[in-house]
């Protein structure tokens, strides 16, 4: 007999456990060679576990169970023949069959099935029930003062509807997910800002030039790219912004590494999009997309997750009106984009019906300013505003790659 004892990889660098999510076969199964045979939580995504030779399979690990990087979670005994179809299934043996049980007569109905007593009908007329809705428990089926009490339940006293709950343990990424927001809400001083963005001019230029864009380049003109250039560029303007602390020092980046949050079949995934100053608006587009599909498939590397300089999550496609959105350590500040409603603004003296949306700075304090919180979230409403200009350097079709 060939035995090999199939050992939990490493799925990135810092990781020395993972956790069982669901078993993709069952004991004694035939596996191929590269066949998914388990996906495993890591604190940090979601992996499937590939057979690494062909065999018979042998579970040494349950659903649920946390394993070490290293440990064997199964044995595959190659030498094993692939076994051939199923064996024909035999006829199940007929059963006698069961004379019916003679069913029970009604209950007889009287004059007094469903009247109530004096005592009950003083109680059921206060609460403004019918003693026709009361089953009776009394002699013929009348209305007992004890069946009226219990039809009017008191305040407190559980109804008829189900009342039914259910106990599931929280995968290993989720709960790595709520220590990570619990300390953040502990050791951070944060802090949130708010501002408003007149979208109409980014309506405009999607209405215009959306169908030959994607057209052209197979992807949407999208929000995203346009909040994560005017983000590229409030960055470039205010470094502390695309900082973090270490220890006890301030660690500030030349580059713009953009998390995105996403969902995904295990929760919110925040993969990055690398040296986004260095996109255009197609390049950001043709990333998001690569990465949104990457994560609903459950395809999402560590390394694609790793890292990242800012944040920008999207509660709007929720329906979001504003919130104050946590931040993603080690990072120091996250944008929260909100559903963009049409509300009455003044223009010139006059009152005019914009898109608007409500958009979140939330900010360490520790090492951004009240000043520096306020001018990034300004220069990315100026540039929001004011896209060509701003963001397109004057020149539209050049800018959209046209």
């Amino acid at each position: 007999m060939s035995v090999l004892e199939m050992k939990v990889p490493s799925p990135g660098e810092s990781i020395t456990e993972v956790e069982i999510a669901t078993w993709l076969v069952e004991d004694g199964d035939y596996v191929e060679k590269d066949q998914p045979i388990a996906e495993v939580d890591s604190d940090k995504a979601t992996l499937e576990l590939p057979a690494e030779e062909s065999g018979i399979i042998t579970l040494k690990a349950e659903e649920g169970d946390a394993v070490a990087v290293g440990a064997v979670v199964c044995h595959i005994d190659m030498s094993a023949a692939k076994p051939e179809g199923g064996e024909e299934k035999k006829e199940a043996p007929k059963t006698e069959e069961k004379k019916e049980a003679p069913k029970a007569e009604p209950a007889k109905e009287t004059y007094a099935t469903g009247t109530a007593s004096p005592a009950a009908k003083k109680i059921l007329a206060e609460k403004g029930i019918s003693a026709a809705t009361v089953k009776g428990t009394g002699k013929d089926g009348r209305v007992t003062k004890e069946d009226a009490v219990q039809a009017v339940p008191s305040m407190g006293t559980p109804g008829m509807g189900a009342r039914g709950s259910e106990r599931k343990k929280l995968s290993m990424l989720r709960r790595k997910v709520a220590e990570r927001l619990v300390s953040v809400k502990n050791e951070t001083a944060m802090l949130t800002t708010f501002n408003e963005v007149n979208m109409k001019p980014i309506f405009d230029l999607r209405n215009e030039y959306k169908e030959a864009f994607k057209a052209k380049h197979g992807v949407g003109l999208g929000f995203m790219s346009f909040f994560t250039l005017a983000c590229v560029r409030a960055l470039q303007m205010y470094p502390a912004v695309n900082s973090m602390i270490d220890g006890k020092e301030m660690v500030s980046f030349d580059f713009q590494d953009v998390s995105i949050a996403v969902s995904g079949p295990k929760g919110l995934m925040v993969p990055v999009i690398r040296n986004a100053e260095n996109l255009t608006f197609r390049g950001v587009e043709s990333e998001v997309k690569r990465l949104a599909i990457r994560a609903r498939e459950g395809q999402i590397t560590v390394d694609e997750m790793t890292g990242g300089t800012f944040t920008i999550t999207n509660g709007g496609v929720f329906g979001s009106m504003l919130s104050t959105p946590i931040i993603n350590p080690p990072q120091s500040a996250i944008l929260g984009m909100h559903n963009i409603v049409n509300r009455p603004v003044a223009e010139n003296g006059e009152v005019v019906i914009r898109p608007i949306m409500y958009v979140a700075l939330s900010y360490d304090h520790r090492i951004i300013d009240g000043k520096e919180s306020v001018g990034f979230l300004v220069a990315v409403k100026e540039a929001l505003e004011n896209p060509v200009e701003l963001l397109m350097n004057g020149d539209i079709k050049k800018a959209l790659e046209m």
